[in-house]
C-alpha cells in the first residue's frame, strides 16, 4: 500500500488578500540567527499561510490567530537589532509574508529609511515567482523592497535538506533586483546547492 503525499494549496491570482486575511501576528522574533539566510540575521515569522504544505516545519504558524500582536516597541526592537554592525540583515518569514504585508511593509519600508540598502532584505514564500507577478500591489510593493526572495512551496516529494536555505529542490533563491530589472529570474549568485 502506497501512502499518497498531499500537494499545497495553489491560489488563484489575488485569491488571497492580506487585507482580508492578515490579523497583523506574529509567530516569533529571533534576533542574531545563522540560519534565515546568509550572515547573521534578525527574523521575523509572521502568523498565518494558507498555502498549507504538507510536512511545513512551522505547521503552528499557518494560523493567522497564533503568537501576538506586531507592535511597535518589537519594530524597534528589530530596528535596534538590525543596528549592531555584525548583522548582515532581515528575513521574513512565516507563516506566510506576503499574506502578512500590513506588518512586513511598515518593516521593510522602515529598514530601508533608516539603513539603505547596507542591510538586506531576505524573504520566504509559498508564491511561485511568477504568481507574485501577477498579485495584489501590497505584494508586489512588498517584492521591491526586497534583495533576496526564496520561492515557491515546500513539496515533501521533493525534499532535500542538504540545498542552500531551501527545504525543497523546487524553491530558488532569487536575486530580486536582478530579476525585476531583468524581466526574468536570477538566481542568487552565490548559490552552492
Amino acid at each position: 500500500m502506497t501512502t499518497m503525499l498531499t500537494k499545497p494549496n495553489d491560489p488563484q491570482p489575488q485569491e488571497w488578500l492580506a487585507s482580508d486575511l492578515s490579523l497583523g501576528n506574529v509567530a516569533s522574533y529571533k534576533p542574531f540567527t545563522f540560519v534565515d539566510g546568509e550572515g547573521v540575521r534578525c527574523s521575523l515569522y509572521v502568523s498565518g499561510c494558507k498555502f498549507a504544505c504538507p510536512g511545513c516545519y512551522n505547521k503552528v504558524a499557518q494560523n493567522f490567530r497564533y503568537g501576538s500582536p506586531y507592535t511597535q516597541a518589537l519594530e524597534d526592537q528589530i530596528i535596534a537589532d538590525l543596528a549592531q554592525p555584525y548583522v548582515q540583515g532581515l528575513t521574513l518569514l512565516g507563516g506566510e509574508p506576503f499574506l502578512n504585508t500590513q506588518v512586513c511593509l511598515q518593516l521593510c519600508r522602515r529598514v530601508r529609511a533608516e539603513f539603505g540598502h547596507t542591510k538586506d532584505i531576505w524573504s520566504w514564500t509559498g508564491y511561485k515567482w511568477d504568481e507574485l507577478l501577477v498579485e495584489s500591489q501590497d505584494k508586489l510593493d512588498l517584492l521591491d523592497l526586497l534583495d533576496i526572495l526564496v520561492d515557491g512551496r515546500f513539496l515533501e516529494a521533493e525534499k532535500d535538506l542538504t540545498l542552500q536555505f531551501r527545504g525543497s529542490a523546487n524553491q530558488r533563491i532569487i536575486d530580486v533586483p536582478a530579476s525585476l530589472e531583468a524581466g526574468e529570474v536570477k538566481i542568487w549568485a552565490n548559490l552552492k546547492r
